[in-house]
């Protein structure tokens, strides 16, 4: 029988926990009462200028597969829009919240806001908000000793079940209202993935049983990683699969392996090792915005501050996001980034490299618009890594990627780039990583497409030394070993690492062997 609208309610606010499955705040407020699961599409939050209609398009789609599955057990999502006091009062008052249950958030500084909004909405109503952790990442962490340990615990815990629900009454589920509705402004992405628990469950499969055979070493050019990489991290950011699953998803078939030998075991192996290290990287990235929420907008360390113009190069900028910078491999690689919402690691790295370095760029708008192209957009994951790749750390390796021996290292053929400038159609196999350097060059460029607008070899040197002439003198090292006591990564067991010494370069964290930039850990 189902409950009335007065019968106060355990609210699970749904937030980027887009499942019924391993999902404890819904388990656990189910043993307390009617629930009344709740999702709230924010327009202000859709309107931060990290936050784009492919990602609300990407969640839309995980939010329908939601609310069917929470039929199957007893009781619809419920959808409001508007601000999200506003929402709770009304539920409220019109119909009691007994509790609020949630899952934690690493998110953008909004979203922090928004959390502090609601908890001292909770107190002054009486309200206990109980909120779960569903990564490996931990609130109100004092040490990063022993974090990888309690990792490896987090994720062996027994996964959830899904409860059985009591229809809430009358209440209307409401409409998800659509990208247009809340004034988005128009993303086409053509080849996005698509969202939903169905589309989540049937990529972890695809990957752990065919394509993930070649992970290893396709996962670093974007000729192969398309195929080869794991593509789960869009469905890890909005939740249509926990992490945990694909953990011990992940371990259960690196059991498999080893039980039952094959022709092709060795390579699986390599792969699965390299595949479940990341997911821990996953949430080390994450773990460090946690910890330090002003790594989304200022310089971790302030050394750097100054040290690029934030107003100046409009035109480089621009350029840079349309993929006309005239690099062949760098605009092919945006091109597909902008169809796609998706990229491998190691060039979605050298994006933001080229743009701090050989464009000069801050990290900023950079680090915004590529948040905007990111269907699988993290933010824990995402500022850490910008700053990371543009060299504002203090404790990472300076890495200035050489954007043409990337192309002809990652797309030896050149048919990622003719696949994405076809304007270079008339120039020969031999130059068409280095166009200029053609016979025809005139014919194409500065007419159908731009010569390059740096001299890349110059500009990375340039950088170079104004990057490292930073990295001088006590007060830098003494700052750079704060941040690397505070953020590097530990084995467990082990002293902290990469401490820098007058007497050398800063070396890399550990973190720079296992760089992370998309939530699924699988793009190097």
């Amino acid at each position: 029988m189902p409950v009335t609208t007065k019968t106060p309610l355990q609210v699970v606010w749904f937030k980027k926990d887009l499942r019924v499955h391993d999902h404890a705040p819904l388990a656990l407020a189910a043993q307390k009462g009617p629930v009344l699961p709740l999702y709230i599409v924010e327009p202000e939050l859709w309107h931060q200028p990290d936050m784009s209609a492919r990602q609300y398009a990407f969640a839309t789609e995980c939010l329908i597969s939601l609310r069917g599955d929470l039929v199957t057990i007893g009781q619809p999502l419920v959808v409001r829009t508007g601000d999200v006091i506003d929402v709770l009062t009304h539920i409220h008052a019109t119909s009691g919240i007994a509790g609020l249950w949630s899952h934690e958030e690493t998110g953008n500084a909004w979203t922090y806001a928004r959390d502090v909004k609601v908890s001292a909405w909770c107190r002054a109503n009486g309200i206990t908000w109980t909120e779960h952790r569903q990564t490996g990442v931990i609130r109100r962490l004092t040490t990063r000793n022993g974090w990888a340990r309690r990792w490896d615990q987090f994720m062996a815990q027994p996964l959830v079940t899904s409860p059985a629900l009591t229809p809430v009454g009358d209440l209307p589920i409401g409409p998800l209202p659509s990208a247009r509705d809340l004034g988005l402004a128009a993303d086409p992405c053509p080849q996005r993935q698509s969202g939903g628990r169905e589309a989540a469950l049937s990529t972890l499969e695809s990957f752990l049983s065919e394509r993930g055979r070649s992970y290893q070493k396709a996962m670093s050019t974007p000729v192969a990683a398309f195929e080869a990489c794991s593509r789960l991290s869009p469905h890890l950011a909005w939740g249509s699969v926990s992490l945990r699953e694909v953990a011990q998803a992940t371990q259960i078939r690196q059991r498999s392996l080893h039980e039952t030998r094959g022709p092709h075991t060795r390579k699986w192996q390599a792969s699965l090792r390299s595949f479940s290290g990341r997911l821990h990287w996953h949430c080390h990235f994450m773990q460090k915005l946690e910890d330090e929420p002003r790594l989304e907008h200022e310089n971790l360390h302030k050394a750097y501050d100054g040290l690029r113009p934030r107003t100046a190069g409009a035109e480089r900028l621009a350029a840079w996001r349309s993929g006309e910078t005239g690099l062949p491999f760098v605009d092919a690689c945006m091109r597909a980034l902008a169809a796609s919402g998706w990229m491998n690691f190691r060039m979605r790295a050298m994006l933001v490299a080229v743009s701090s370095y050989h464009l000069w760029l801050d990290w900023r708008e950079p680090g915004l618009h590529l948040a905007r192209l990111f269907t699988d957009y993290e933010p824990g994951i995402h500022w850490p890594q910008v700053q990371m790749q543009s060299g504002t750390t203090g404790i990472n390796t300076v890495r200035i990627y050489n954007p043409v021996k990337q192309g002809k290292d990652q797309d030896p053929d050149g048919l990622f780039i003719r696949t994405w400038v076809p304007e270079l159609r008339d120039i020969d196999q031999s130059h068409i990583h280095e166009p200029w350097k053609a016979e025809n060059a005139g014919r194409t460029l500065g007419k159908a497409y731009p010569f390059p607008i740096v001299d890349h070899l110059s500009a990375a040197k340039d950088a170079r030394q104004r990057v490292w002439g930073v990295r001088t003198g006590a007060a830098f090292r003494s700052d750079a070993n704060s941040i690397q006591e505070k953020h590097g990564s530990r084995k467990s067991g082990l002293a902290v690492r990469g401490r820098i010494n007058s007497r050398q370069k800063p070396k890399a964290a550990p973190e720079a062997q296992g760089d992370l930039f998309a939530a699924s850990g699988g793009q190097k």
